[in-house]
């Protein structure tokens, strides 16, 4: 598994592997796009804005969505600590930390917040399971006291709202030169 090592290393990826549907009705790319401007119209950081957009890499440098022996609910691709390990080296924690615990944060919500389950897509909720489920009470207490929940379970919330077919979106280029900054 080789990963980008560059902004533009990434901004490939996303262009050659981001028409690929991941069980949702909108494609990585469009569903990465949408997380990002949610972000950015709710003002949030150029961290988060960036966390946002590619919180999904792990699924593209994974490359297991076509797999036909690939089960969303039995196999679980690590994308979030991918996406981790991909994008501390060049953005740093303030970018990585969200997209590694924005798994967690969905968790959590299903754990702890009434009727949060129901509202996830059919992909999101098929993936809980071999993501690890439900969180205990001691795992909700150690992610809520960790110095990163507050924007995990912000990038999750957009995360959510990032799967709507046919929305007008920016362009990937859009968000070049605000990554370019961030990098490293």
């Amino acid at each position: 598994m080789s990963y980008p090592t560059t902004v533009a290393e990434l901004l490939e990826l996303y262009l050659a592997k981001g028409d690929q549907a991941y069980g949702e009705e909108v494609t990585s790319l469009e569903h990465a796009l949408q997380c990002a401007a949610v972000a950015r119209g709710a003002g949030a950081s150029d961290e988060l804005i960036a966390a946002a957009l590619l919180h999904d890499v792990g699924h593209l440098v994974a490359d297991v969505q076509g797999n036909e022996r690939y089960d969303l609910s039995q196999d679980d691709d690590i994308h979030e600590a991918i996406g981790a390990r991909v994008l501390s080296p060049i953005f740093g924690a303030a970018v990585a930390q969200p997209v590694s615990l924005h798994v967690t944060a969905k968790r959590w919500r299903c754990t702890v917040e009434p009727g949060y389950l129901e509202r996830l897509s059919a992909t999101s909720r098929a993936t809980l399971q071999a993501q690890g489920g439900l969180l205990n009470d001691a795992q909700c207490e150690r992610f809520q006291n960790h110095p990163g929940f507050a924007a995990a379970v912000t990038l999750r919330e957009w995360d959510d709202q990032g799967k709507i077919p046919d929305r007008e979106i920016p362009t990937l280029a859009s968000y070049t030169e605000l990554l370019e900054k961030l990098a490293r």
